[in-house]
């Protein structure tokens, strides 16, 4: 999971899920359930509470802050963000035995705290020292926990049981938690959800205009996203897809 700069790297990935799920087919919710979504009625209310709650505050607030941030600055604070989460990912790479890669994470945050200005600016990848994002759900499914349901949190959005479980993990790897001024450490948290949210606006156009039910869209988006994520984006073929592989290799009759 390499990208090569930070907010732009989480636009393109916001996209290509979207995209991947809408070739894919999303399938009406009057037609088809997904069994990894057993609680689908419980999760269309919160992802409506949540999509109401977006569109009347945090989208709004990300649009203004594009649109009266600077370019440089906008990239330097994007830059800042992601080098505080360089410690998380390289905490999960160094728990899934990718020592190579933790590595090269820590050695990222390192560059970019000293000579990229606490990581306002990227040097590090420049240097070709590519990020590798990690986090605990990530850990968790590759010592072989399953994903469990499907479930939408309340202000947070799409998760999964192990995801909801690794959550906790992540909190206690990130650094902004130990911040003494609580002030500042929410400040920063909340600068940090309104700098994604800027980030992924032209993928909720895309949302906006391409999903006829975008619950569906965003979960099975999702949940790809979250399978390739696991498998360093080269996840192996699905039963599903095995069948259909097998059936395509049958003689014809």
């Amino acid at each position: 999971m390499t990208t090569s700069s930070a907010g732009g790297g989480q636009l393109r990935l916001a996209t290509a899920f979207a995209l991947a799920a809408l070739t894919a087919g999303c399938a009406s919710h009057q037609t088809y359930r997904n069994p990894n979504d057993p609680w689908e009625g419980f999760n269309r209310v919160v992802y409506q509470f949540n999509d109401d709650l977006d569109t009347v505050l945090l989208k709004p607030v990300a649009k203004g802050y594009q649109f009266i941030t600077p370019a440089p600055v906008y990239r330097g604070i994007t830059n800042f963000l992601d080098n505080v989460a360089g410690v998380r990912n390289g905490v999960n790479n160094a728990l899934q035995f990718k020592m190579t890669r933790a590595l090269t994470s820590v050695g990222r945050v390192v560059v970019n705290t000293t000579v990229g200005v606490l990581g306002f600016v990227d040097v590090a990848s420049n240097l070709n020292m590519p990020k590798y994002n990690e986090d605990f759900g990530q850990t968790l499914g590759t010592w072989g926990f399953a994903s469990g349901p499907y479930i939408v949190l309340p202000f947070l959005g799409p998760s999964t049981g192990r995801d909801t479980i690794g959550l906790v993990a992540d909190w206690y790897t990130d650094p902004l938690t130990y911040v003494n001024d609580g002030g500042v450490a929410w400040g920063l948290k909340a600068l940090r959800v309104i700098d994604r949210r800027a980030d992924l606006l032209a993928a909720s156009k895309v949302l906006e205009q391409a999903a006829l039910d975008p619950y569906a869209f965003v979960r099975d988006g999702f949940l790809q996203r979250r399978r390739s994520d696991i498998y360093d984006g080269n996840p192996p073929p699905e039963p599903d897809d095995l069948l259909d592989l097998a059936d395509d290799g049958a003689p014809a009759e």
